[in-house]
C-alpha cells in the first residue's frame, strides 16, 4: 500500500522547531536559513490542512494538534536516525570534537596520538570552545568541559578532579623563597583573563587568603603558563594542563595541587555512534592514566 506521508524535510522541520521552540534553532541545527524552516512549516500546515503555530513570530506557541504530532512526531524520527546508523556506522568517519583552546594544546593533542594508532580510520576534528554555554556546542560529538558534578548526568562521563597549584620555572623557584602559601604575597603573579578567579579558587582549596602581587594579565591561559614556563611569574594552574611540562622539568609545583571542586567531564551526544563509543572509552582509559599522585595537598 502507498504511504501517504508529507515531504520528510517538512516533517523534519516542523519537529525541529517544534522541539526546540524557535525556528532560529531548527534553521541552526538543519543547516538551512529560519526561512526555508518557515517555509516548510507552512507546506505542513497546508497539506495537513491545520494550524502548526499561534502567537507571535518572536516566541510561536505550538497548538494542541502540533503538540499530539511532535509526540509522535520525535520518537519516530528517533527510530529512522537509529536505524539508519544501525546499517551505516562504522569504525571509520569522523568526529567532531570541543574543548577549551588551553587544553586542547597541553592535554589532549599530545595524547591523541595514541588514539590514532589504534583507531586509524577515525579523524578527530577539533574546535575550541570559549563559553561553557557556546552554541556551536550543540553542533558537536563531544564536547570536553569544567564543571561541578551533580547527580543523575545523562551522557556526560567524569574524567577527572580539577586541582589547582601556584608553578613556576625551576630557576625562578631557586631564587624565590617559596616555603609556605603566605610567601607568595608580593611575587609576580601571572593571571589570565579567562578565569581571574583562578588564584582565589586555590586559595580557598588551601584554606589561605588570596595572594596579592603585580604581574601581567594575559588573554589566554595558555600564554600565562608559558610566561612561567619562561620564568617570568608565577601562575596558579590545573595540574593538567602542566602534567607534562613538569615531568619536563620545565616548572615545579611547590605547594602541590589542591581538589578545586570542579570536575573535567566529557559531554556526548545521545544517540550512538559507534566512532564516539571508541572514543569517548579512550578518553576515559586517559583518564585513569592521569589519576592523581602524591603530590596532590589537602589541607587539613
Amino acid at each position: 500500500m502507498k504511504r501517504q506521508l508529507p515531504p520528510l524535510h517538512a516533517l523534519r522541520a516542523f519537529e525541529a522547531a517544534a522541539r526546540l521552540g524557535r525556528m532560529s534553532a531548527a534553521a541552526l541545527e538543519l543547516s538551512v536559513t529560519p526561512g526555508a524552516i518557515s517555509r516548510q512549516v507552512q507546506q505542513l500546515e497546508r497539506i495537513l490542512n491545520v494550524k502548526l503555530f499561534e502567537g507571535s513570530k518572536n516566541k510561536p506557541m505550538l497548538t494542541p494538534t502540533a503538540q499530539t504530532l511532535l509526540s509522535a512526531l520525535s520518537p519516530a524520527l528517533d527510530q529512522i536516525e537509529a536505524a539508519v546508523k544501525a546499517v551505516s556506522d562504522t569504525n571509520c568517519g569522523t568526529l567532531d570534537v570541543a574543548c577549551f583552546s588551553t587544553f586542547m594544546v597541553k592535554w589532549l593533542i599530545p595524547r591523541l596520538f595514541d588514539f590514532k594508532a589504534q583507531y586509524p580510520d577515525i579523524e578527530i576534528r577539533l574546535q575550541t570552545t570559549q563559553r561553557a554555554d557556546d552554541p556551536d556546542q550543540e553542533r558537536m560529538d563531544l564536547v570536553i568541559a569544567v564543571q561541578e558534578l551533580t547527580p543523575n548526568m545523562p551522557n556526560i562521563l567524569p574524567l577527572f578532579p580539577e586541582q589547582l597549584g601556584p608553578v613556576l620555572a625551576p630557576s625562578l623557584a631557586a631564587s624565590t623563597d617559596l616555603k609556605t602559601p603566605l610567601d607568595l604575597e608580593g611575587k609576580t603573579l601571572l593571571q589570565s583573563k579567562g578565569r581571574l578567579n583562578a588564584w582565589s579558587m586555590w586559595a580557598t582549596a588551601m584554606g589561605c587568603a588570596t595572594p596579592q602581587g603585580p604581574g601581567p594579565t594575559f588573554d589566554h591561559y595558555y600564554f600565562a603558563l608559558e610566561a612561567a614556563v619562561g620564568g617570568l611569574g608565577i601562575a596558579v594552574a590545573p595540574r593538567h594542563l602542566v602534567a607534562d611540562d613538569m615531568l619536563a622539568g620545565r616548572l615545579v609545583a611547590p605547594f602541590g595541587f589542591s581538589n578545586s571542586g570542579l570536575h573535567y567531564v566529557a559531554k556526548r551526544r545521545p544517540r550512538h555512534n559507534l566512532r564516539l563509543d571508541f572514543f569517548c572509552d579512550w578518553l576515559q582509559s586517559q583518564a585513569i592514566l592521569f589519576a592523581p599522585h602524591d603530590y596532590i595537598f589537602t589541607p587539613t
